[in-house]
């Protein structure tokens, strides 16, 4: 981290500013720009400056996130002022510049974003819409938020943006849904360029800087998706290892995913752990383990379709790959509990307050999570779920096959001679 430079005033101030240029900025900002002796952003950006702004001016380069620091050091002891789209806080220039010297050295001077101007725009009270950003991120992360009567804000990446999120909603059994794009917000020439169902949708690529704006509408036939774990098995591509519907809403109960934390699935098999970890909470992070590449590949298609597309898959055999990993703040074992050393490794690599959770239906796998339960303690407990199926004329159950869970929280204080 740069070292904060001492004094009231930074010697970094970062300017927020709209397609409406020059003219639709607050006095401070128009201060801070001319008085800069360094100007940085986007092409775009330094070109809605007038002469008065004369500071030298410097364009990012690509990639973005390496020369900040780089950048920031050449011009040590001078007045930098780094432009932005809208607010730069918000999916902007700001967050980084922030973990890079830290908030105390910088000066943020924000201005409305393209997501607030369509707001007021469309009458969509922003508390009651969700934003999701495609710039830089797959189309697919989208699919997460595509539930009945909601409305989304989807930042667009560039032109093509409005046309990718027609086809995912067509794909996604989500095609009644309306559509409209919004370009150049902010700004004269602010306009609503189209307005259609994405079943409906042909329009070509307009302006770049554009917002989609989706009022979700699930078909009729379409598979219904919660926003819960416990989502169901038809939602999955399997070759029938996969931890099934009732059992993995009662694995992720135990699991209990908090935002920001990281997953190890171990065995990932159809990835179904991992995937609804990550849809809780747009920040939850997961890795799956998987030594089938087969799986290993059908994984990253159910991550994709179910709107997790950072889900990282690693293929491999555990616990050889784990020492790879970042420290996990939970685990799962859904496979492999008899390989010599994997609970070990998996106890290992857990923080104080971490969660294990290590299902099986084998007996000889059952044998060692009974061992490692009167060891470490946690709970033990079988999961049982029948299914009422045809018996001739009438109705019967069909029981699955039991499942032996073991559940333990790593303690924070050990007790002495404790070997935990």
């Amino acid at each position: 981290m740069i070292p904060a430079r001492p004094g009231p005033s930074p010697a970094l101030t970062v300017v927020g500013i709209g397609a409406d240029g020059w003219q639709g900025l607050p006095d401070p900002s128009c201060t801070a720009l001319r008085d800069a002796e360094i100007l940085i952003g986007g092409p775009h950006q330094l070109d809605l400056l007038p002469p008065q702004c004369a500071g030298e001016r410097i364009a990012w380069p690509s990639p973005l996130r390496p020369a900040v620091p780089r950048l920031l050091t050449e011009h040590t002891g001078r007045r930098i002022a780094v432009l932005a789209g809208g607010d730069p806080m918000f999916y902007g220039i700001g967050r980084t510049l922030t973990e890079v010297v830290g908030p105390g050295a910088l000066r943020v001077l924000p201005h409305p974003s393209s997501i607030s101007h369509a707001a007021a725009r469309l009458g969509w009270p922003l508390e009651d819409v969700e934003v999701v950003t495609l710039v830089d991120r797959p189309v697919a992360r989208l699919a997460a938020a595509l539930h009945e009567g909601r409305r989304l804000l989807v930042l667009g990446a560039d032109a093509t943006t409005p046309g990718e999120v027609a086809a995912l909603l067509r794909d996604r059994g989500f095609g009644p849904s309306r559509i409209r794009v919004l370009e150049q917000l902010g700004g004269e020439k602010a306009r609503v360029t189209a307005e259609s169902a994405a079943a409906d949708w042909s329009e070509p690529p307009g302006d770049p800087l554009n917002v989609v704006a989706v009022e979700c509408r699930r078909a009729p036939d379409a598979l219904r998706l919660g926003a819960v774990p416990g989502l169901p098995d038809d939602g999955y591509e399997h070759d029938g290892q996969l931890t099934k519907r009732h059992v993995r809403a009662a694995t992720l109960g135990v699991l209990a995913p908090a935002p920001g934390e990281l997953l190890w699935d171990i065995g990932g098999g159809s990835g179904s752990i991992a995937i609804e970890w990550m849809r809780t909470h747009p920040s939850c992070r997961a890795v799956t383990v998987e030594r089938d590449p087969v799986r290993a590949e059908r994984i990253t298609r159910n991550a994709d379709r179910l709107g997790v597309p950072g889900l990282r898959v690693v293929t491999g055999a555990a616990p050889a790959v784990l020492a790879e990993l970042p420290p996990p703040d939970a685990v799962f074992v859904g496979g492999g509990l008899t390989t010599p050393g994997l609970l070990g490794a998996c106890w290992e690599a857990l923080p104080a307050g971490g969660r294990l959770v290590a299902n099986t239906v084998t007996l000889e796998s059952e044998a060692v999570l009974a061992d490692n339960y009167r060891r470490f303690g946690g709970e033990l407990v079988r999961l049982a779920v029948a299914h009422a199926v045809p018996v001739g004329g009438f109705t019967g159950w069909r029981q699955a096959m039991p499942v032996t869970q073991w559940a333990v929280e790593k303690p924070v204080n050990p007790l002495p001679g404790d070997d935990r």
